[in-house]
């Protein structure tokens, strides 16, 4: 019998939250050649819904109108997830939903919603990088972990940003009928079956980006456009125009970091690039990162991404879900 997979859809839901999941149980049916899953979109009152994006998706009926058990139900994000949170009708259909799940899976900010049900209290949980501060915040009970894509605890699963929710779908699938069907799945979807590494893959520039009026944008800019060139604390210091505590105080301030390890960070990112990029050797991507050598390469690379650069690579043999 195929199980039901219902995706709660509601004004303000990030569009790809609903339908990345949902194309990862449809392709699993195609590929597995026979009805594995039920895909219905329900919403809080079965009209059809506006998403951030400003697409409008369908819903087949309201979470109250839906017969049959739900196997598998997932809750979306939304850029305006406070607001969300206080949504009578739409809290009152995620409790629903849970109540009636045999497991729950919440993609980005859905797990806001989750938690404003009780069921991120005491359990393992993740969400966006940019907002896991505000999971904290919100819920100082939960256990919230910043590294993986997705996380379980239980029943519960919790996925970070958006596209995360494909990986976790993916994991779904290989919970239920093993690596091989996940694989191919993955394989249609053209996605690893496992990404590599974990949330640290963001752009550095992006999780440490100055306010427009900085003094620092411009030499940001010259250390991200030659990661191998001389960005020393003194010659930072000279192209600033800034004594080198100074430009230090400045790092801190605006973003929270030092410039050694600003430009560490930068040159780390510009590494992975190379390894996604293509099949030059170690000692190629070190030199051409600014990391120098190939051996600096591996240490730096498996301390901060926490697996070796040979191993990121290289597509994984499984998600990664726990059986």
């Amino acid at each position: 019998m195929a199980r039901t997979v219902a995706l709660l859809a509601y004004d303000g839901a990030q569009s790809l939250d609903v339908t990345g999941p949902a194309e990862v149980f449809a392709i699993a049916n195609q590929e597995a050649g026979t009805e594995l899953y039920r895909v219905v979109v329900l919403s809080p009152d079965g009209a059809e819904v506006v998403c951030s994006s400003g697409l409008t998706l369908g819903a087949r009926s309201s979470l109250g109108d839906h017969d049959g058990a739900i196997d598998t139900f997932v809750v979306p994000g939304s850029p305006t997830w406070e607001r969300a949170m206080h949504d009578e009708a739409l809290i009152s259909a995620v409790a629903a939903g849970t109540g009636r799940s045999r497991r729950v899976a919440a993609v980005c900010g859905g797990a806001f919603l989750l938690g404003a049900v009780g069921l991120l209290d005491g359990k393992r949980a993740t969400t966006h990088w940019a907002c896991l501060d505000d999971l904290e915040r919100c819920f100082p009970t939960a256990k919230v972990e910043r590294g993986p894509i997705f996380t379980q605890d239980g029943a519960v699963f919790t996925s970070a940003g958006v596209t995360a929710g494909i990986d976790l779908a993916l994991a779904l699938v290989e919970d239920d009928r093993g690596p091989g069907l996940a694989r191919k799945v993955a394989r249609f979807l053209v996605v690893f079956l496992q990404r590599p590494g974990s949330q640290d893959q963001f752009s550095a520039r992006m999780r440490q980006e100055p306010p427009a009026h900085s003094a620092l944008r411009g030499l940001l800019d010259t250390i991200v456009d030659d990661p191998t060139g001389d960005h020393s604390l003194a010659a930072l210091s000279v192209r600033a125009g800034y004594s080198e505590r100074h430009l230090a105080r400045l790092f801190v301030r605006e973003l929270g970091t030092s410039p050694s390890r600003y430009v560490d960070e930068v040159r780390l990112e510009a590494a992975r690039t190379l390894l996604e990029a293509g099949d030059a050797s170690m000692e190629v991507v070190a030199q051409r990162s600014g990391l120098g050598s190939a051996e600096t390469l591996r240490r730096r690379f498996t301390q901060e991404v926490g697996i070796p650069p040979g191993a990121y690579r290289r597509r994984f043999q499984t998600t990664g879900v726990s059986r």
